[in-house]
């Protein structure tokens, strides 16, 4: 048997999917098994898949159901306790799963091992992720605050981090019934009950992908995480608050942006933390006005100039 297992959930990215594949078959750990569930792709995704002749894979295939039931069915058929995930249109550095398993070796029973991760904001443009001041660059070990240091840049993101399945299972992987941000629950999840340990050293990119539209409507179809899951947590744990009240602020402005103002008010009304002077502006104005900064800043961004309105 394999000392970890890699899922890949897969929908419509056959223009990428072969080199995300060559960056796995590139580690410098190749003890590993891989497993790839095709979410139901209406393209060359599979055909693709089926031209890397290599015994590690293993293919299976289920009518489009979203992420959160792809990657749970990869953890169902992973034989590994050590699960690696990775997007399909993700990266990772030839010495990506060998720094994982090195930190997993030295800092036992954690609910994560992170590595540091690049993202691609533009076609020649990637950004170094940094964290709180409570993690240096340099930083290697346990975590002493995971949600404080998450509070610029997420720590854990699904391609740069390993999980040990007992965990994945105890929390009953990804949530099917969020169609956004089922990651980030689940990771909040393990983060609460968990310690989660860091590399320093970046071996992953993340490769924005920008909303396929920008219409009113495609926030306000999203099934969100429910919040009140961690009220209990958020009371002991004033980082966790505070992480939260990010996503609470940005699901607000969302909202905002798409016209549903009773929405963006019920997000809005638990948020404890300050809320930025420029993000308060922008909860002010009306949503075509929100629409016409979106693209702009999605515009900018395809250009390489990045920014947030939540810090």
């Amino acid at each position: 048997m394999p000392k970890l297992s890699v899922i890949i959930p897969l929908y419509n990215k056959g223009f990428i999917i072969t080199k995300t594949l060559a960056s796995v078959f590139a580690q410098t750990f190749t003890d590993f098994e891989i497993i790839i569930i095709d979410d139901g792709s209406t393209d060359n995704s599979v055909e693709k898949v089926k031209q890397f002749n290599d015994t590690r894979i293993q293919l299976f295939q289920q009518k489009n159901q979203g992420a959160a039931t792809a990657r749970n069915l990869g953890i169902e058929k992973a034989n590994c306790e050590l699960i690696a995930f990775l997007d399909a249109d993700d990266y990772w550095f030839p010495n990506h799963l060998a720094i994982l398993i090195e930190l997993q070796e030295k800092y036992i029973n954690c609910g994560i091992y992170a590595s540091r991760y690049l993202t691609k904001i533009a076609s020649n443009k990637t950004i170094t992720n940094s964290f709180k001041n409570s993690i240096s660059d340099d930083f290697e070990g346990i975590i002493p605050d995971f949600f404080e240091a998450s509070l610029i840049n997420r720590v854990a993101t699904s391609s740069s981090i390993l999980v040990p399945k007992t965990i994945l299972l105890q929390n009953n992987g990804f949530n099917k019934e969020v169609t956004s941000g089922q990651d980030l629950e689940l990771w909040t999840k393990i983060g609460i009950t968990h310690t989660v340990a860091i590399s320093n050293q970046i071996t992953a990119i993340y490769n924005f992908e920008l909303p396929n539209s920008l219409s009113k409507t495609s926030f306000a179809k999203k099934k969100l995480m429910d919040f009140k899951q961690f009220s209990e947590a958020e009371k002991q744990n004033l980082s966790l608050k505070n992480f939260l009240d990010i996503y609470r602020l940005e699901y607000a402005l969302q909202f905002r942006i798409a016209g549903d103002l009773e929405k963006s008010n019920f997000y809005l009304k638990d948020i404890t933390s300050e809320i930025p002077f420029k993000t308060k502006v922008l909860l002010f104005m009306p949503s075509f006005i929100l629409r016409f900064l979106l693209k702009t800043k999605h515009l900018l961004k395809k250009y390489g100039v990045e920014f947030s309105v939540y810090h």
